[in-house]
């Protein structure tokens, strides 16, 4: 049963809108302003457009009547307001390690897609290691304002951030927190799977002599660095002098650090990289020393991100699962948003990368 229609506004009172082209702003219309063009009550319209289920249903006829004078109108909710009613407001607040990184990059552009095909938009804050306590964050993304928010990266160097994310009354899902606590609902990638998968493509080419360069990264995450440890020792007696270099996460360290190895007395015949920023550094230094990829270094990286396959020659890579693991999160946030009584409890979903083989990685070249 629908409410009662209401009195349509006398032409007199109708507001007023300036014409096109005139100095005046255009009015912003309100609810009022649909439930006048609708002949509805405002607790109708409001009921309405925010897709609350109500105990007397809505006639169709008259739900339709609202969305067709909210679209003549050019109505555009105010997400602010409606969380300050304590509506959703249909955002997600995605809290950034490092914009920098490409690999991010490419994770915030796939959270947006996602989020979109659920019926939210996305509210980025950037919380890079070099900046002070990002306090003012949580004023942007706290309860009333986004319906969730999802954390990219480790971030224990803000440890106020993660206190007022803990504290907070909206559901925080994080992604790729490698060795951080686990605070929160969690996906991350099998990353000494992903390394061990690399290493095992390079020995079966032949290669023996394997340096790998371990990027820096924020919360002292050295998993990757692990794992090629572990397989050293396991497969080949263990790491040989000066094979294992840690350098920061950006291709001029990358560039660096495969100077330094390419100038040992034994210099290797293959690189494994924890992430693919310093590969990309690490075939531009093979160049310019006249290492030839593949001829006389094969190199294998981590993450795919999008320019891997457009380096010369295209990278070998464990591919991150990037895709899989964003949907994962949204919809994990989007359902927690929607029910208050679902579980919050801290809890790691793993998805597993898969090697792609492309032209930097060859048999070594045999001794003259």
């Amino acid at each position: 049963m629908s409410p009662a229609p209401r009195r349509r506004r006398p032409a007199s009172e109708t507001p007023s809108v300036p014409p096109a082209g005139g100095n005046q702003r255009r009015a912003v219309p309100t609810m009022q302003d649909i439930a006048d063009a609708a002949e509805v009550s405002q607790s109708t319209v409001s009921r309405v457009l925010s897709g609350v289920e109500t105990r007397v249903p809505i006639a169709a006829a008259t739900r339709e009547r609202v969305m067709a004078a909210s679209r003549q109108l050019g109505y555009r909710p105010n997400p602010l307001a409606r969380g300050l009613r304590g509506a959703s407001t249909n955002l997600i607040g995605v809290v950034v390690r490092d914009f920098s990184d490409p690999f991010f990059a490419e994770a915030i552009e796939a959270l947006v897609k996602e989020s979109m095909a659920h019926g939210y938009n996305v509210v980025l804050g950037h919380v890079h290691p070099g900046l002070d306590e990002a306090i003012p964050l949580t004023s942007v993304l706290e309860t009333r304002h986004t319906d969730a928010i999802i954390l990219l990266g480790d971030v224990r160097v803000h440890p106020q951030l993660l206190d007022d994310l803990r504290s907070s009354r909206v559901p925080v899902v994080a992604l790729w927190q490698g060795t951080s606590p686990l605070d929160f609902p969690s996906a991350d990638t099998d990353d000494r799977a992903g390394i061990q998968a690399g290493l095992e493509h390079l020995t079966a080419l032949g290669h023996k002599r394997i340096a790998f360069l371990s990027a820096e990264l924020p919360g002292e995450f050295w998993v990757r660095e692990r794992a090629y440890v572990d397989f050293m020792g396991e497969r080949l007696g263990g790491v040989p002098d000066g094979y294992l270099e840690r350098c920061p996460n950006t291709m001029a360290g990358g560039d660096a650090a495969l100077r330094r190895l390419m100038a040992l007395p034994h210099p290797p015949t293959a690189v494994a990289t924890s992430t693919d920023l310093i590969a990309v550094g690490v075939l531009h230094a093979a160049h310019s020393l006249g290492a030839t990829v593949p001829d006389r270094l094969s190199v294998v990286g981590f993450d795919d991100i999008q320019i891997s396959s457009h380096t010369v020659p295209a990278l070998t890579t464990s591919r991150m699962p990037t895709a899989k693991i964003v949907s994962h999160a949204i919809n994990r946030a989007v359902t927690l948003a929607r029910d208050p009584d679902a579980a919050r409890q801290p809890d790691l979903e793993i998805f597993t990368p898969e090697l792609i083989v492309r032209e930097s990685t060859a048999k070594p070249a045999r001794r003259r």
